[in-house]
């Protein structure tokens, strides 16, 4: 039986052991048409496939130590009393670089779904109860944020209605084991 319910941070040691794997296939890669100015072609690329855990960028048990989560929610999908899937809804939070300085909109911070529960709904459940928890604060737009080596989620976000309105080539680029990644920023009218 799964089930999905918004939760507090006694949650967050389970939250935390929840996989957030993507099984990396395609990139997308980015071909500039007269330096950019002409316009950019997004190619979909195959490569060597390898798995990448953002499960190490991410730990909901970290959240307060660095962040005021007065103003974030945090839901997660069971099956039964196991968890099995987790989002975090960001807003209002001095000092958030994602939300530009903005108080009308919210973050997508966050979301996972264990292996074993993939393709079954749960990633669209979840998502769909931050739209809606955006919908009841008055926040007029939600923001996400992933990368060109996360296709599926590029994916899932397009689908959703979500518009892909920021690319930065060099966002991670003081990571070196993140540097030749891109950012991309996606925002969905709410």
């Amino acid at each position: 039986m799964i089930s999905f319910r918004e939760i507090d941070k006694s949650y967050f040691k389970a939250y935390d052991e929840i996989p957030m794997t993507v099984y990396v296939k395609s990139h997308y890669l980015l071909e500039k048409i007269d330096k950019g100015l002409g316009g950019i072609i997004f190619k979909e690329i195959p490569v060597k496939e390898y798995i990448k855990d953002f499960r190490i960028y991410e730990k909901a048990s970290k959240y307060e130590v660095r962040f005021d989560i007065s103003n974030w929610a945090f839901f997660m999908a069971f099956d039964n009393e196991n968890p099995i899937g987790a989002v975090t809804i960001v807003s209002n939070t001095n000092n958030l670089y994602m939300l530009d300085g903005r108080n009308d909109i919210s973050v997508l911070w966050d979301i996972r779904v264990a292996d074993g529960y993939k393709q079954m709904g749960i990633g669209q459940k979840l998502f769909d109860l931050v739209v809606d928890w955006s919908r009841r604060k008055g926040l007029k737009q939600m923001k996400i944020e992933c990368q060109n080596n996360n296709v599926p989620a590029c994916k899932f976000y397009h689908k959703q209605g979500a518009v892909l309105s920021k690319i930065d080539e060099h966002a991670y680029y003081n990571d070196i084991t993140l540097r030749e990644e891109v950012q991309f920023i996606w925002y969905l009218d709410l």
